[in-house]
């Protein structure tokens, strides 16, 4: 899975997913490199959507890990980037109500 990072103010990680298509193929790499970056120290984390077109549930699932991992460690997680059918599909599964999904980058460095 192509992930695109970048270390921004006050120890915030951006991870950009670079694919188009947020599927049962790369969720569980995707998965594994954040948890690594979890067990590493990463405890700020924004990940952008801007490349994605498409998610499926699997790569949800995975999102869910993600959330479970960064709880304990009094961590944060935020969704940027997200477009209209893929928060649609947030909605559908109440997901909106599990993350925190927002409009910009400056918004989303703000909540840290």
């Amino acid at each position: 899975m192509k992930l695109e990072e970048k270390d921004l103010e006050n120890g915030i990680c951006l991870v950009t997913i670079g694919e188009a298509e947020a599927n049962l193929s790369v969720a569980d790499d995707f998965k594994s490199k954040i948890i690594q970056k979890i067990e590493k120290g990463e405890k700020q984390i924004i990940i952008s959507f801007k490349k994605v077109t498409y998610i499926d549930s699997s790569f949800l699932g995975a999102l869910v890990s993600i959330l479970k991992t960064l709880l304990p460690v009094k961590g944060k997680l935020v969704l940027i980037d997200v477009n209209s059918n893929i928060y649609s599909l947030f909605e559908i599964t109440r997901l909106n109500k599990v993350f925190i999904v927002e409009d910009s980058l400056e918004t989303a460095i703000s909540l840290f």
